[in-house]
């Protein structure tokens, strides 16, 4: 095993060597999902990169670290993105090619701004209540059987400070698709994404601890767990307060960023999504603003929430005349924060746009829905 994989680095910093999943406060909370993966994802690099080697390993091109990686959480390697809507008509990874091409590497340019959209909090309940009532309407969900896997494919993209020769400058991610699998109970998984893995991807099994897979929870959801959450909001959200006690930097954003985290990351029963729509209303400083953009360039109205200690704001995006979920953004809207200050307002710090979520038959399997 690489010795570096447990290393403390800095935070913000681009590195060589896995960073530790502990707490760097002036990153933002959120992005569970994406980042325990990605997590998973550099330890199968780092280890498959270590093995084998009679001599000195060979240098490796530097490649941007997440920065969300050292969000204020313990991070447990193990994490798995559910998603879904029935498709049909399925083709392989292998047979459509990979739909960033087939190297493992991301282009970076400048880092993405924004017009920061104006927030008010008047309306957001009735607001929520909307979203919540057109989600319950959309339909039973998803129906997926033990021998099939639930597929996501997001457009998304992060900014990070970048550090060469001890010069830092503040870069984008170019726009790419990420794809995850992950069979209902939660065991299977699998990621391909440029950037965090290899064009052929990492496995995203559940772990196992003494013999038994990790249990599921709200920051590494099984489908088959979800389905046996509470839907009463009050309910559900003193769930969702006691089972993120001590994570991130106040429980209310963490209640936030755990719900928007089952939202982008997750195929819910339409039942339970209505009920995290309903649950979010009940937490604090949730707000409504007036205009965001997704991954995918889609303008739509946003629910947001401010962390008042960065100064970053997360948004959910949904489409204005359907209230469908597109996808998040979080967003630096006071102040400045990352290596030397260089994340200014206006900075588009994360960008995600769901594109498909789907039920397959076989891993790998990407839906024409995906495009």
């Amino acid at each position: 095993m690489n010795a570096d994989l447990f290393r403390r680095r800095p935070a913000g910093r681009e590195e060589n060597t896995l960073p530790l999943p502990f707490a760097e406060r002036e990153l933002p909370a959120g992005r569970h999902q994406f980042h325990k993966e990605r997590l998973m994802a550099q330890i199968h690099e780092d280890l498959r990169a270590g093995q084998g080697d009679a001599g000195p390993a060979p240098a490796r091109a530097a490649r941007p670290r997440n920065p969300f990686l050292r969000q204020a959480i313990l991070i447990p390697v193990g994490a798995f993105a559910l998603a879904g809507a029935l498709a049909a008509g399925f083709l392989t990874y292998v047979d459509r090619g990979a739909a960033d091409g087939t190297g493992s590497t991301i282009a970076t340019g400048p880092a993405m701004t924004t017009r920061i959209g104006t927030a008010d909090a008047r309306g957001t309940a009735q607001l929520l209540d909307r979203i919540s009532l057109a989600a319950a309407s959309a339909g039973p969900g998803v129906q997926v059987r033990p021998d099939q896997f639930i597929y996501i494919g997001s457009k998304t993209a992060d900014t990070y400070v970048k550090i060469v020769d001890d010069k830092s400058s503040l870069v984008s991610q170019e726009l790419h698709m990420r794809h995850t699998w992950n069979s209902p109970d939660g065991r299977k998984g699998w990621l391909i994404e440029p950037g965090a893995t290899g064009p052929g991807g990492v496995t995203l099994d559940r772990p196992e601890e003494e013999g038994k897979a990790v249990q599921p929870s709200l920051n590494a959801p099984s489908h088959d767990y979800l389905a046996g959450l509470p839907t009463d909001p009050d309910v559900l959200l003193k769930r969702i307060y006691e089972e993120t006690r001590g994570m991130g930097r106040s429980p209310d954003q963490q209640a936030f960023t755990t719900i928007g985290d089952l939202l982008r990351g997750t195929y819910a029963p339409a039942e339970l999504t209505a009920a995290l729509y309903r649950t979010a209303a009940k937490i604090p400083g949730v707000v409504t603003v007036d205009d965001a953009v997704d991954a995918a360039g889609r303008h739509g109205i946003a629910v947001a929430r401010l962390d008042e200690e960065t100064g970053r704001r997360e948004e959910w995006i949904f489409d204005r005349e359907t209230l469908v979920f597109l996808g998040e953004r979080v967003v630096q809207v006071r102040g400045s924060s990352g290596e030397d200050g260089l994340i200014k307002e206006g900075t588009v710090v994360f960008t995600n746009a769901v594109m498909s979520r789907s039920v397959v038959d076989r891993m790998k399997e990407i839906p024409p829905s995906a495009g």
